[in-house]
């Protein structure tokens, strides 16, 4: 059994800051990567950032510069810094972790339950 649990969601103002953190627990062999997608009302679920296990990142373009993913391997956690939040960041953010449970199965996708972020005066 695998658990992806995300934390930290909450309102803040235009301009203000967030951060989100993710951890996966139970049964783990290797974590390949660990991102962060959202979904506002009404619209797809758009990748915002990942990690791979080698420290490679990539960000969705409207994130670059305002937002950082950090991992810890040791403790199959990820983090997402969110500066200079903007009212189009508004969504619900899921973590994923892309994983295997044995060296023979996968990877599969996990998710956590999401977190909501709202951006608004």
């Amino acid at each position: 059994q695998v658990q992806v649990v995300e934390s930290g969601g909450d309102l803040v103002q235009p301009g203000g800051s967030l951060r989100l953190s993710c951890a996966a627990s139970g049964r783990i062999f290797s974590i390949n990567t660990m991102g962060w997608y959202r979904q506002a009302p009404g619209k797809e679920r758009e990748l915002v950032a990942r990690i791979d296990s080698g420290g490679v990142t990539n960000y969705a373009d409207s994130v670059k510069g305002r937002f950082t993913i950090s991992r810890d391997n040791a403790k199959n956690t990820v983090v997402l810094h969110m500066n200079s939040l903007k009212p189009e960041d508004t969504a619900v953010y899921y973590c994923n972790a892309r994983l295997q449970v044995a060296a023979w199965a996968g990877p599969f996708d996990y998710w956590g339950q999401g977190t909501q972020v709202t951006v608004s005066s």
